[in-house]
């Protein structure tokens, strides 16, 4: 489905609905926009923004050393990537701050109570239309269970996440920047990996 084609499901509809829209570039704008014939109406489209969390818990009775990190992941039990292991993450709600998001959506995919520590990344992915935000969070209790949208979570030692079977690019991205700066209480926010030729991973 194209950009226009999937924006057009997109326009308002119902019974009393007098609009009748054509697909043209506004006076003053530089993109085509759905655009009302009778009255001007402007249906905007905009990028979705995703916020999610690379949580962690650390035993308390346990050492410091880096082996006792446990990595909260949830796998999907919904489509795209069913059955793939991902962060707890989704899209924001309208009205909502993109930490309290963060936190209701590691609350609704596996039950569990976090803390926000810091902004870990934003990702661009203009392919899909959506901007990322991914957090660096606490896990305050081990106590997790499966949510709706969730076969399955668990708390993966770091050698023990299951790297081929991780549903999207951008959880590889956090999971791995996430261990650049885990010791680290003040970093810039990281952003898509760029390889060799200047393209986003």
């Amino acid at each position: 489905m194209s950009d226009a084609e999937r924006n057009a499901a997109l326009l308002p509809q119902s019974e009393n609905d007098k609009h009748a829209f054509t697909l043209r570039v506004p006076d003053g704008d530089t993109h085509a926009r759905h655009v009302c014939n009778d009255c001007g109406y402007i249906h905007y489209t905009n990028p979705k923004v995703v916020v999610g969390s690379v949580v962690t818990w650390r035993d308390p009775e346990g050492g410091a050393e880096d082996g006792d990190v446990r990595y909260l992941m949830c796998r999907r039990a919904i489509e795209p990537r069913k059955g793939f292991w991902t962060l707890p993450a989704g899209y924001l709600e309208n009205g909502e701050t993109t930490d309290a998001g963060a936190r209701r959506e590691a609350f609704e995919e596996a039950c569990a109570d976090i803390r926000i520590d810091a902004l870990l990344a934003v990702y661009s992915l203009a392919h899909i239309s959506q901007v990322q935000l991914m957090y660096k969070a606490t896990l305050l209790s081990p106590d997790i269970d499966v949510g709706e949208e969730s076969l399955e979570v668990a708390l993966f030692r770091k050698e023990d996440i299951p790297w081929d079977q991780l549903a999207f690019p951008s959880v590889r991205w956090a999971l791995t920047q996430f261990q650049e700066v885990a010791q680290t209480p003040v970093f810039a926010p990281f952003t898509n990996p760029v390889d060799a030729g200047g393209k986003p991973d």
